[in-house]
């Protein structure tokens, strides 16, 4: 036999050796995953860590909880794209601490110099805070597991925002129908 030859199989076989332990390291990196718990922080514990991040510069990416924003948006199943807010404007949805420790993901609905009114989608009562308390501004939102970003700049938002705060008027009713009715024939928006 040549020499090549011999190098050809000497090769062959520690490829197969190499992917043999590929695959044994995957399967048990797999097994070691599926044991793992969720771990699940407090709004009070987590969103500190969340302003920090966006203060240095980051985007931040959190899931959703609780029920003020819908009817869009759904608890544990939507979530946002956070940056660092450069100049809120009404009609923006951003993260705000109404009081130490206490944060919320609303709609400013009104700026009177530097007090700030804010109402989730969903609520029919206002928070207030200090331009400086608002935290985060949202980039978008990711909706029902989709992996592409409806933006808070984009057609699509700007539509459904237009139409759902001037509809404030009758929202109680709109969102008592949705719970009653919606949800339990259609599910959640």
């Amino acid at each position: 036999m040549s020499q090549s030859y011999c190098i050809i199989i000497i090769l062959s076989v520690l490829a197969v050796v190499l992917l043999v332990m590929a695959v044994r390291m995957h399967r048990s990196t797999q097994q070691t995953l599926s044991n793992l718990d969720e771990v699940k922080f407090s709004n009070a514990q987590f969103l500190p860590q969340v302003v920090r991040l966006i203060n240095e510069g980051h985007t931040v990416t959190i899931n959703l909880k609780g029920f003020s924003m819908r009817p869009f948006l759904e608890n544990d199943r939507d979530k946002a794209l956070l940056t660092k807010p450069v100049h809120p404007v009404v009609g923006d949805p951003v993260l705000a601490e109404v009081s130490p420790g206490h944060f919320i993901l609303h709609r400013i609905i009104k700026i009177d110099g530097d007090s700030v009114t804010l109402r989730g989608d969903g609520n029919l009562g206002i928070e207030r805070c200090r331009m400086q308390d608002v935290c985060g501004a949202v980039v978008g939102f990711y909706r029902k597991g989709h992996k592409k970003l409806d933006r808070t700049d984009g057609m699509k938002w700007r539509i459904y925002s237009f139409f759902w705060t001037r509809l404030y008027p009758i929202r109680r009713y709109l969102l008592a129908a949705y719970r009653r009715l919606w949800i339990p024939i259609f599910g959640p928006l």
